[in-house]
């Protein structure tokens, strides 16, 4: 995709080939991020039994904590990994921004639990 503010890059945008790159990186990030599957794998049982209740706007809900926290969790793999890749040696500031990392994600994925617990909570309250 062409870069209009640097002048860079392939002109014109591919949609289709735009979405190819996003199901390529979602599915390494699946494969090889265990933080990322296990984080989708919690929410689609809650994602399901909230559609299974028609609770719709509880299952948006649930669709919007759940792509925050995945979001949060990619961000900092990528920014670990680039952090590994720019110094592999052990240096104090590289830890600092991996630790800053780690917090961003650690508040979404406080966020996430309490959406996921509660609705939880609801769907076993409809239970007789």
């Amino acid at each position: 995709m062409r870069n209009r503010l640097l002048g860079t890059g392939d002109p014109g945008i591919h949609p289709l080939r735009k979405m190819r790159t996003i199901a390529s990186g979602l599915r390494y990030s699946v494969l090889h991020d265990f933080s990322v599957a296990w984080k989708l794998a919690a929410s689609l049982p809650v994602l399901v039994g909230a559609l299974f209740f028609r609770a719709w706007l509880d299952a948006l809900l649930i669709i919007v904590v759940t792509a925050v926290v995945l979001m949060a969790e990619i961000f900092n793999s990528a920014i670990e990994a680039l952090c590994d890749f720019v110094e592999p040696q052990h240096d104090e500031k590289i830890g600092i921004i991996k630790d800053m990392a780690a917090a961003a994600v650690g508040i979404v994925m406080f966020t996430w639990l309490l959406v996921l617990g509660f609705e939880v909570l609801e769907i076993l309250s409809g239970f007789p």
